[in-house]
């Protein structure tokens, strides 16, 4: 984590590398996927935080 803060251009590298071989594939599977993977990591935060709000209404309502 602390290698990020001090190197931040090494991410940025990878980021431009993965954005390249994303955009050099002809049939946009792997970028699909990528897009996928992405939607899947957001979702799981929002989804968990709405249960903890559902249950905390519950047993406010109670």
């Amino acid at each position: 984590m602390i290698g990020f803060l001090f190197f931040p251009s090494a991410t940025e590298a990878q980021c431009a590398m993965c954005r390249a071989v994303l955009e050099s594939e002809a049939s946009g599977t792997a970028a699909e996927g990528i897009n996928n993977g992405i939607v899947y990591l957001m979702a799981i935060p929002y989804i968990l935080v709405a249960g903890v709000f559902y249950f905390v209404y519950r047993k406010m309502r109670s």
